[in-house]
């Protein structure tokens, strides 16, 4: 019998579909999947809450499914938060050290000062991810504690959100009887299920390709450069094929699945698709090449949008590892051909690694809700940075106490 406090949870409430994943984890931070659940989402747009009683409703169903499945019942979880809102910028902070040699204090002290940044009023920092240390003009060092100097600095990256966008999850989250251990951003979870130690070391960029949404993560020297969310994703794609082939948005989404391709030239030309159509006329049979030159256009646009990006942020240099491809678009045939042929660099299609059970190795859109469940593991290294008593998990679970005590009053 598995002990409770072993049991961890991730809520993944994406665009298109909520995921909930019951694990197990060992004293090795071993994940053992024991259950899983899945609903269409229904009440977001882009990855923000528009509409919290069928937001609610997804959740329940998701968790029922994952209850029934792993025999656990589910009281609590981490859950993710992302959407356009989602803004980040890199940070420096410098404080002397006090005793000639650093401690927790002067680390909590530095990270703090890195944190002294003007935002606006309606957002709050969501993580404050350490880049690396500088003692005395030495610079390069992860791990200061105990060593000898008398001035510390560091370069951090943070990442903040709206205020508002991440209290409506954990309301929703808390009105289907979940407490929320921490929100965690969508492509930080994704992330500790994807990618390598030795390729955060080298240089990587991950790009999740989301329902509404298509966020990416860039590594380099173990930490995190530099991320974003763009706001397109495979939602466009089959809005694009129901539009393109007068076809309803249900269908379409069938027919990505099915026979969409990204890259034309891997398609033979007997290919064909059975397209339904709208007002009870018959179905046409079309080319499936006809389908890829409407999905074709979305995804350059996808990676002409990421290419801008990591520009902008100046991590072209960074990617020797290339890119990884994950979350549900990453499905798509032909993706990673097209990819490999546009931004030149090193490919791959990104699965979970390290879990175990249910073999769900190969479920891509279960990446963000695994992801959630090692982060959960890796909890005490971020919490040491992350600063939640002093920050936005802190009032948000105030703010969704204050509102569920003033309704139970």
């Amino acid at each position: 019998m598995s002990s409770k406090s072993n049991i961890i949870v991730g809520l993944d409430i994406g665009t298109s579909t909520v995921s909930v994943v019951v694990s197990e984890v060992d004293q090795d931070s071993k994940i053992r999947v024991l259950g899983v659940g899945q609903a269409p989402s229904l009440g977001l747009r882009k990855g923000v809450v528009i509409n919290i009683e069928s937001t609610v409703e997804s959740i329940t169903k998701a968790v029922n499914e994952a209850e029934s499945a792993s025999g656990v019942e589910i009281s609590s979880v981490y859950t993710s938060v992302g959407g356009a809102h989602i803004k980040s910028f890199n940070s420096q902070g410098v404080v002397a050290v006090r005793s000639k040699e650093v401690t927790d204090t002067d680390i909590d002290r530095v990270i703090e000062a890195a944190k002294a940044v003007a935002i606006p009023e309606d957002r709050e920092i969501l993580h404050v991810l350490p880049q690396d240390f500088i003692i005395d003009g030495q610079d390069g060092i992860k791990e200061p504690l105990g060593m000898s100097g008398v001035r510390l600095e560091t370069r951090v990256h943070i990442i903040s959100g709206s205020i508002a966008s991440a209290q409506n999850v954990v309301k929703c989250a808390n009105r289907c009887g979940l407490s929320v251990k921490d929100i965690v951003v969508s492509a930080l979870a994704a992330s500790e299920v994807i990618v390598s130690n030795e390729e955060k070391d080298l240089g990587v960029c991950m790009l999740d390709i989301g329902g509404g949404t298509s966020d990416l993560i860039i590594f380099h020297r173990g930490s995190v450069k530099h991320t974003a969310v763009i706001p397109v994703g495979g939602s466009h794609v089959t809005s694009d094929i129901a539009s393109g082939l007068r076809s309803p948005i249900i269908s379409a989404e069938e027919i990505k699945i099915k026979h969409g391709m990204a890259d034309s030239t891997q398609i033979r030309s007997d290919e064909i698709v059975e397209v339904p159509s709208t007002g009870g006329r018959a179905p046409r049979v079309l080319s499936t090449q006809v389908l890829s030159e409407i999905i074709k256009p979305r995804i350059e646009e996808i990676f002409n949008l990421v290419n801008d990006e990591i520009y902008r942020a100046g991590c072209s240099e960074f990617l020797a590892s290339g890119i990884i491809l994950s979350g549900g678009g990453s499905s798509l045939r032909g993706i990673a051909d097209l990819a490999q042929n546009y931004f030149n660099l090193p490919i791959r299609i990104g699965i979970p690694q390290d879990v175990t059970g249910l073999n769900i190795g190969s479920r891509k859109d279960l990446t963000t809700a695994l992801g959630l469940v090692k982060y959960a593991t890796r909890a005490k290294s971020y919490f040491r940075y992350n600063q939640h008593e002093s920050g936005l998990f802190k009032k948000l679970t105030r703010k969704v106490n204050e509102w569920f005590g003033d309704a139970e009053g």
